[in-house]
C-alpha cells in the first residue's frame, strides 16, 4: 500500500523479507511482513481469511505482551497468487539483540524472571485463544526500550505453512520439541518447550571474542576456560601478545541449551541432558524408534544451567518434559513458586 513507505530491510527468512516502514499518514514506524497465498477462482482460501480474522480479533484485546497488528493489505500478483501484507507495530530490538547488549556478566536473575513472566503472560493469552506460535526463539520475541516483552510472528507461521508447500519452512532446530522432531502430533505444549529452551539460554552466559581470522573463542562462565566457538584455526593463538593483537571486539551472547545439526542429532542432545524417556513416553505414531538412541539417565539440569535458582530449575524441567501431555502449561507456569518470591 502507498500508505506504507519502506525505510529499511530489517529481516528475512522463510516468510520473505521484513521491512521497517513509515506510515505516511501518522508518521510512525511499522513492520511490514508479507506472505504469498495461492488463490483460486473464489479468491483467498477460507483458511487465510480465518487466520487474518483471528489476528484481528486478538488485536482487539490489546494484550501488552503481544505485538499489535495494525493493518492488513492484500495485493493480487496473478490469478493464482495474492500477496497478503501484515502491518505490525515496530519494535527496535528482539530478545537476541537485547541479550547481546546486556553488560557483563549478563542479565541479573530478577530481570530474567521478569522477562519470563511477560513471555508466559503473552503465551497464556495466545493459548487461551487457541493460537500456537510454533516458532518461538529469541529472534521472534521483541523487547521495547522500556523492557516490555512482545511476542511476534505467531500468526504468520501458520498462514505460511498452510499455503506455501513448495518452499520449505526453515526453522532453527534448537527450540523444537521432541514431538515435532519426531513428526508426531502436536499442540500448544510445543511453545512451552521452546520457552524452556529460551529460559535456559538467558542464563547460559558466554563471552565471545571475534578476531581477524574469524575465529571465535568463548570464555565460558564455568571456570573461564577458553573454548573454540566458531573456528577457522586448528590451534589457539600461540602467545598472549598475538592473541591481544588479533582481538577485534568482545561480543556477548548466550549459548542455546541444545544445538543439534539435524533432527536426530537434536534429539540425541536432548536425551543426553534429560535422559532417555520410557517406552510409555515415546510417541507411538512415529517411524524413529526409541532404540535408535543411547540409554542414558538424566543429568542434573544445573550442570548445564549453573546460575539458575532451585525453583527456576524445577520450573525449567517442567517445561522441558519429554511427554507433551505432562508438560506444564503457560498458565500453570505463571503460578509456579519461581515467580512467587
Amino acid at each position: 500500500s502507498v500508505q506504507y513507505e519502506p525505510v529499511a530491510e530489517i529481516g528475512g527468512g522463510a516468510y520473505g523479507t521484513v521491512y521497517k516502514a513509515r506510515d505516511t499518514e501518522s508518521g510512525k514506524f511499522v513492520a511490514l511482513k508479507s506472505v504469498r497465498v495461492q488463490t483460486d477462482q473464489n479468491g483467498l482460501p477460507v483458511s487465510t481469511v480465518r487466520e487474518v480474522a483471528l489476528l484481528r480479533r486478538l488485536e482487539q484485546f490489546d494484550h501488552p505482551n503481544v505485538v499489535r497488528l495494525m493493518d492488513v493489505c492484500a495485493t493480487q500478483r496473478s490469478e493464482q497468487e495474492t500477496k497478503v501484507t501484515l502491518v505490525f507495530e515496530h519494535v527496535d530490538q528482539d530478545l537476541k539483540t537485547y541479550l547481546e547488549k546486556a553488560p557483563a556478566p549478563g542479565l541479573p536473575p530478577g530481570r530474567i524472571k521478569d522477562l519470563m513472566r511477560q513471555l508466559l503472560c503473552g503465551l497464556a493469552f495466545l493459548h487461551s485463544n487457541r493460537v500456537m506460535h510454533r516458532d518461538l526463539k529469541p529472534e521472534n520475541i521483541l523487547v521495547t526500550s522500556q523492557g516490555q516483552v512482545k511476542l511476534a510472528d505467531f500468526g504468520l507461521a501458520r498462514m505460511y505453512s498452510c499455503h506455501m508447500p513448495l518452499t520449505p519452512v526453515v526453522v532453527t532446530l534448537w527450540y523444537r520439541p521432541p514431538e515435532v522432531l519426531l513428526q508426531s502430533g502436536y499442540a500448544t505444549p510445543v511453545d512451552i518447550w521452546s520457552t524452556g529452551c529460551i529460559f535456559a539460554e538467558m542464563f547460559r552466559r558466554k563471552e565471545c571474542f571475534m578476531h581477524s581470522t574469524e575465529t571465535c573463542w568463548a570464555l565460558d562462565s564455568n571456570g573461564g576456560k577458553q573454548t573454540p566457538f566458531i573456528s577457522s584455526l586448528d590451534q589457539p593463538p600461540d602467545n598472549h601478545a598475538r592473541w591481544r593483537h588479533l582481538v577485534a571486539k568482545p561480543r556477548r551472547g548466550r549459548r542455546p541449551l541444545f544445538c543439534g545439526e539435524s533432527e536426530v542429532d537434536q534429539l540425541t542432545k536432548i536425551i543426553k541432558v534429560l535422559g532417555l524417556p520410557s517406552e510409555e513416553e515415546w510417541p507411538t505414531d512415529v517411524t524413529l524408534s526409541r532404540k535408535n538412541f543411547p540409554s542414558v539417565s538424566p543429568s542434573p539440569i544445573t550442570d548445564f544451567v549453573p546460575e539458575i535458582s532451585e525453583s527456576g530449575a524445577q520450573l525449567l524441567l517442567k517445561m522441558l518434559t519429554f511427554d507433551p501431555a505432562k508438560r506444564i502449561s503457560a498458565l500453570n507456569a505463571l503460578e509456579h513458586p519461581y515467580f512467587q518470591n
